[in-house]
């Protein structure tokens, strides 16, 4: 009877909440909660900018250029006279939605074909994982402003540029991981019990795998956020007056030893953003080796 009630009083017990857990964790380590932390106002800028920055980042005031940062203009102003700080603060949401768009759909692709090749092998394996190759024997950044300039500057162009980029490194990681999973005992007793392939694939193995997609995701989140940056710069992303980090630096390059505040700002909002994503996910791989 005492054992019955011990299991019945363990049973009672209310689980934790996901959002719970992720609390006591962020106590234990100060980095993931300082990562948590930034990542929250970051997105909070993203999702609502006008609740940040109250100018419209595109009025042009000419008799208001090159101001140095004040009270009325927090980070200055740019040669055309426009808030550097709104500009700023709208970009956010236009540079993190480019990264975070470009690398969902490597995610997915790279992800789904990772997992098949991964699963079925033999000449399925070996005609994506050619492919693969021919795309990582680029460097990124040469990849990204190849296929950028081919196909010309704009929003949808730099999205498909860094989705195909990017593919591969979830493809390794995903084909990897489906190779680990085909081989377990659950695998083997879902065929046992007359399981397809797809239903094996889908149901069981792309399951295991998510978590070692999505810390990939965490991880290369940063890299994503400079290269888009560096496009932006070079002229290959976001075209004006569409306020983006990489195109407001592009901007400030003139002014740079006069007016370095143009540069200064979207460099350390770049700064920041990518610290804090290498925070979170350093901690959230922590989490998932404890």
């Amino acid at each position: 009877m005492t054992e019955q009630a011990s299991t019945s009083a363990r049973s009672a017990r209310p689980t934790q909440s996901p959002l719970r857990r992720i609390l006591r964790f962020a106590r234990k380590e100060p980095s993931f909660a300082l990562g948590l932390a930034l990542t929250a106002i970051i997105l909070l800028i993203a999702l609502f900018p006008s609740l940040f920055a109250r100018q419209s980042p595109t009025d042009i005031d000419t008799t208001a250029s090159l101001l140095a940062p004040s009270a009325e203009h927090w980070f200055g102003t740019d040669e055309l006279g426009r808030d550097v700080y709104s500009r700023v603060i709208h970009g956010t949401r236009v540079t993190l939605s480019i990264v975070a768009g470009s690398m969902v759909i490597a995610a997915f692709l790279g992800g789904i074909f990772g997992i098949i090749a991964g699963y079925v092998g033999r000449l399925t394996d070996m005609a994506f994982g050619r492919l693969i190759d021919v795309v990582l024997s680029f460097p990124p950044i040469i990849l990204g402003v190849v296929i950028s300039g081919v196909l010309g500057p704009s929003i949808q162009n730099l999205v498909l540029a860094l989705s195909i980029v990017y593919i591969p490194v979830f493809f390794r990681i995903a084909r990897a991981g489906a190779i680990s999973e085909a081989a377990r005992t659950y695998v083997e007793a879902a065929r046992s019990v007359g399981l397809t392939g797809p239903a094996i694939l889908f149901r069981h193995i792309l399951r295991n795998v998510m978590p070692l997609i999505m810390l990939q995701y965490m991880i290369l989140f940063p890299l994503v956020l400079q290269i888009q940056a560096a496009l932006g710069f070079l002229g290959l992303g976001v075209q004006p007056p569409t306020p983006d980090w990489g195109a407001i630096l592009e901007e400030g390059k003139d002014y740079i030893l006069f007016a370095p505040w143009l540069s200064l700002f979207p460099g350390l909002f770049i700064m920041v953003s990518a610290l804090a994503v290498t925070l979170l996910g350093r901690g959230i791989q922590k989490r998932m080796n404890g």
